[in-house]
């Protein structure tokens, strides 16, 4: 294992004891940032009016949610504990637990995150890639995982969402245009008409072109 590694990104994390209310914070909670994210994804899409792209934003926390429960057998599997009870003399800031800690559910959840807002925007991918990563060692600072812990993670996630969301994007494509001519409009274009069947082309996961004569936005 990686423990050389991990035992110098521990005394880094003794050496700066004024990041560890930021880094311990961001670790436990920055779970409701990619939620964030995943809500700036959909109202970036919903405003396109792309039922593709409203789509993958839509899948966004579904190939999520398949990734951390591909996760648990794995995790079960592997059965490899927490890097405090192998290593009682580090300093830890995690709170502990019972459960494992190969692969990191924390980092295959950001890793999904960041692999399937990709496919609604690669700036928002991109921003979220950051997050994940920063995720991933923030879990290995407060001694919660090793480091491949959350890169096996990191990786699982991503290759679960580029999995899962070209595998579903067609059908939730039709699923989203269908809902565009019914009361839950509104969830799937800002607009003031119902979604129209043929869109703009060049957008993620776009069914068409814009239909002559239509008005632009």
């Amino acid at each position: 294992m990686d423990v050389g590694v991990f035992d110098e990104v521990n005394r880094f994390a003794e050496a700066t004891p004024w990041l560890h209310t930021a880094v311990t914070g961001y670790a436990a909670y920055g779970v409701a940032l990619f939620g964030f994210l995943m809500l700036v994804g959909w109202w970036d899409a919903r405003a396109s009016g792309n039922p593709g792209r409203v789509a993958v934003a839509l899948l966004a926390p579904v190939a999520t949610g398949v990734a951390i429960g591909v996760n648990q057998p794995l995790v079960a599997l592997f059965h490899e504990p927490r890097p405090y009870t192998d290593h009682p003399g580090i300093l830890v800031l995690a709170t502990r637990s019972t459960d494992f800690s190969f692969p990191s559910d924390h980092s295959v959840m950001a890793g999904a995150a960041a692999a399937a807002l990709w496919f609604v925007s690669w700036r928002l991918g991109l921003v979220t890639a950051v997050a994940a990563a920063l995720m991933g060692f923030s879990r290995v600072y407060i001694a919660a995982h090793y480091p491949h812990d959350v890169l096996a993670g990191l990786a699982l996630g991503a290759v679960v969402a580029i999995v899962v969301v070209p595998l579903t994007r067609p059908l939730a494509t039709r699923l989203v245009t269908a809902a565009g001519h019914t009361p839950l409009r509104p969830l799937v274009t800002a607009g003031s008409r119902a979604v129209p069947a043929q869109l703009t082309a060049g957008a993620p996961g776009g069914t068409g072109r814009t239909p002559p004569g239509a008005a632009g936005p």
